[in-house]
């Protein structure tokens, strides 16, 4: 929402401040075609060489983030920390064994359908899964499982990162494009030097506008998109931490319930639930569960 708020102040203020200066559209608009597409198009084309199909796919992806915010909201937080209480609560009261079945084959888990927004998202539940399973095959040092499941976090978020770095790429690249196509609108320019200096005069506005769209794209829009993005992705990789610093707490043994106190200390601020809204959250959970 305040993207487009944004979006719409930006246009505003910019070209209402440019009217109210007792400039003409007619220049801008009769040259931001062509201008455009020498621009905006080469950026693309520069995107497109850069990049991997994967990372192309992925920015295409990410422009619903940089709108839609975070995935995960204050509830998905509970759900996490309520999910991870019960596999370990599970594994310290039945043992090893009784968690075979949920880490194996989490699609089929009593425990894992009770949150169906963290089952639908792989990683988590590959990363949840196949810590758990490192722990069932005897690796219970702490430091070795804490390191593992770092260097996991480190390429996941390194990935994630990636088109918010294309995009970032691309808006350095705008205003060297757009001086690109001034240049050429000068070229074009000195080959009508005969010309009356009113149709010289338009001729030089409209290169200009090559140089002021360059400028305007790359620090209005794609460079503060490619910010956004990259803040929708840190935030959405503090909810990958959470699992890591309860499943190594309670590696250090820890009752079920302290590891993911210590959990609840890693949340976002702003998505923190508190202690008793934690306390409550478990305590709703069925004794069957």
């Amino acid at each position: 929402m305040f993207q487009i708020i944004g979006i719409v102040l930006l246009f505003g203020l910019v070209f209402g401040s440019y009217l109210m200066g007792g400039g003409k559209m007619d220049v801008i608009l009769h040259a931001a075609p062509h201008e455009l597409m020498a621009i905006l198009g080469a950026g693309i084309a520069a995107f497109l060489i850069s990049n991997s199909m994967t990372v192309i796919k992925a920015t295409a992806g990410g422009f619903g983030k940089i709108f839609a915010g975070p995935k995960w909201k204050a509830s998905d937080y509970r759900d996490l920390l309520s999910l991870l209480f019960l596999l370990t609560k599970t594994m310290k009261s039945k043992g090893v064994i009784a968690l075979e079945s949920h880490i194996e084959k989490p699609h089929e888990s009593s425990i894992f359908s009770r949150y169906p927004k963290i089952s639908k998202d792989h990683f988590a539940v590959d990363f949840i899964c196949d810590t758990l399973r490192m722990m069932t095959m005897n690796l219970e040092d702490p430091h070795q499982v804490e390191d593992a499941m770092e260097k996991q976090l480190e390429k996941h978020h390194h990935e994630a990162l990636e088109p918010a770095h294309a995009l970032q790429s691309m808006a350095d690249a705008l205003p060297a494009l757009g001086i690109v196509a001034a240049v050429l609108g000068v070229i074009k320019t000195m080959g009508s030097i005969t010309e009356p200096p009113a149709v010289l005069g338009g001729m030089i506005g409209g290169a200009l506008v090559g140089t002021f769209l360059g400028v305007f794209m790359a620090y209005g829009l794609v460079g503060p998109m490619a910010a956004r993005l990259q803040a929708v992705v840190n935030e959405d990789g503090a909810f990958y931490k959470i699992i890591q610093a309860v499943l190594v707490a309670h590696l250090h043994g820890n009752a079920a319930q302290i590891s993911v106190e210590i959990g609840r200390g890693n949340v976002p601020s702003v998505h923190q639930p508190s202690f008793i809204e934690l306390e409550e959250a478990l305590t709703q959970i069925p004794n069957e569960a």
